[in-house]
């Protein structure tokens, strides 16, 4: 295919995919609008969502242990031999036998083994939320920045259709001879300075719609105001640490992978302690020969069953070695415990601390802006009666127009502070921002696998006997 063909089919996917954005881009017109779908479609999420549906199959596997395991296992056989005498002999046979093992005490690794599986489900979960919460900040983030850069560019517009105006008075002025030469020429530069912050404006613009593209799923339109989160925000930030410590999905997940280390410590442990287990099978054997005239017949059924106990006495150093391998483990868990807090709280410092620079920044530029405005105004109207020249209405106006981009970044930079310090919290969730979403509720899926085919009556019974003298699944003590 050539370069033009390509070129050309190239441009008319992305006209297509553009107009099908435009289209579909009404629907997503508010902050909660454009959560809602992100939070349906974005890949990301989606690929976390079935790490968790994965992990949950971790308990299922566990639970084997306590079940039975049966097989059944079946041959046919057939042979003729031809010896000296040249008399054939055929011989036929076959067999089949049913078996079924039912472990009925592990010295409580079977117990450990649960339990581990059930931390590592419940550590995935806080995965699953931390990852909602990037997605979310994401989202706020894209959302924000599409605005601003849409302020700016309109900002931008503005200030070149001024000094458009500027211009047209300053030639006509020179025409009357009030000023001179160099006044058209600063207008000019002027004018010229600001076509170019326009087309920047304009490049930075089609960038953040990409972005917001990226992770929401569809091309921005008309994006209406966020909803303040001033009633989400704690009143100081000891209540900030405070939340941060007891719900970021990181600490959280981080006590759980410490309770599951400790779970196969005791795993570990078990593996030196007797075993119990019964076994039941049911079979035939049946069996002909025939050669020489005579013609022999066998058919056996068979019944057995037997209760095993094993004790291991030796193995070379394996078990022990196992053990002080989970408990290192166990350690690491641990030590991940206080790191997961540190982290936590530094980033709640960091979002705090933004959070008020912003605001201050944002009372500042407010104040700046208006100042600037009254001092652009009154250039403008000594310059009409002598007082200023063509350079100081200018400067005037390239203040003002400075003074509205700075209180633009401020309101942005302001609100994407106040979602970091959510997130750090643990308390940035599509309930609190687009409370019309259907959540996801991971322990549906839990619920539906944990509760599948392979279930007996008994199984409680021996999770109980399992758990008779077996090491302890709590986290030791450090």
């Amino acid at each position: 295919m050539s370069n033009s063909r390509r070129a050309g089919l190239l441009a008319a996917a992305c006209s297509l995919g553009l107009m099908a954005g435009f289209v579909s881009a009404a629907q997503a017109e508010t902050l909660a609008d454009a959560i809602a779908l992100a939070y349906q479609t974005n890949p990301t999420l989606q690929q976390q969502r079935a790490s968790q549906r994965a992990a949950d199959e971790g308990v299922v596997q566990a639970k084997t242990a306590f079940r039975p395991q049966a097989s059944l296992a079946a041959d046919v056989s057939q042979s003729r031999s031809d010896p000296y005498s040249g008399a054939s002999i055929d011989s036929k046979g076959s067999g089949a036998s049913v078996s079924i093992t039912q472990s009925l005490y592990t010295g409580g690794k079977a117990s450990a083994n649960l339990t581990a599986a059930e931390a590592d489900v419940l550590s995935a979960r806080e995965g699953l939320r931390n990852v909602e919460q990037s997605v979310l900040i994401s989202v706020i983030q894209a959302y924000v920045y599409v605005r601003r850069d849409q302020e700016r560019l309109r900002i931008s517009q503005e200030n070149v259709e001024v000094l458009n105006r500027q211009l047209d008075e300053s030639n006509a002025r020179f025409e009357v001879g009030e000023i001179t030469r160099t006044d058209v020429a600063q207008s000019q530069a002027r004018r010229a300075a600001a076509q170019a912050n326009l087309a920047s404006a304009q490049a930075q613009l089609e960038i953040s719609r990409a972005g917001y593209a990226a992770i929401i799923g569809q091309s921005p339109a008309d994006l209406t105001a966020e909803p303040s989160l001033a009633a989400l925000l704690p009143a100081t930030v000891d209540q900030a640490f405070d939340a941060a410590e007891n719900n970021n999905p990181q600490v959280v997940a981080a006590r759980f992978n410490e309770r599951a280390a400790a779970a196969r410590v005791a795993s570990a442990r078990a593996t030196g302690r007797p075993t119990v287990s019964a076994r039941a099978s049911l079979g035939y054997a049946a069996s002909e020969i025939n050669g020489r005239g005579n013609q022999f017949a066998d058919y056996n059924q068979s019944v057995n069953g037997a209760v095993s106990a094993s004790v291991p006495l030796f193995t070379g150093g394996l078990t022990a070695s196992q053990v002080r391998a989970a408990v290192e483990r166990e350690n690491i868990a641990h030590i991940g415990v206080e790191g997961a807090k540190r982290s936590a709280l530094q980033a709640v410092s960091n979002a705090w601390s933004t959070l008020l620079a912003s605001r201050s920044s944002l009372v500042s530029n407010e104040e700046q802006v208006r100042a600037a405005r009254i001092a652009f105004e009154g250039t403008r109207q000594e310059q009409q009666v002598g007082l200023r020249t063509t350079l100081d209405v200018l400067n005037a106006q390239q203040e003002l127009r400075s003074a509205e981009l700075s209180l633009v970044a401020a309101r942005s930079d302001e609100y994407v502070a106040s979602a970091s310090v959510l997130q750090a919290m643990g308390a940035l969730n599509v309930s609190a921002l687009a409370p019309d979403v259907a959540v996801y509720d991971p322990k549906t899926s839990y619920d539906r696998v944990n509760h599948a085919f392979g279930w007996v009556p008994w199984e409680p019974v021996v999770q109980i006997i399992d758990t008779v003298g077996a090491p302890s699944t709590a986290p030791s003590s450090k």
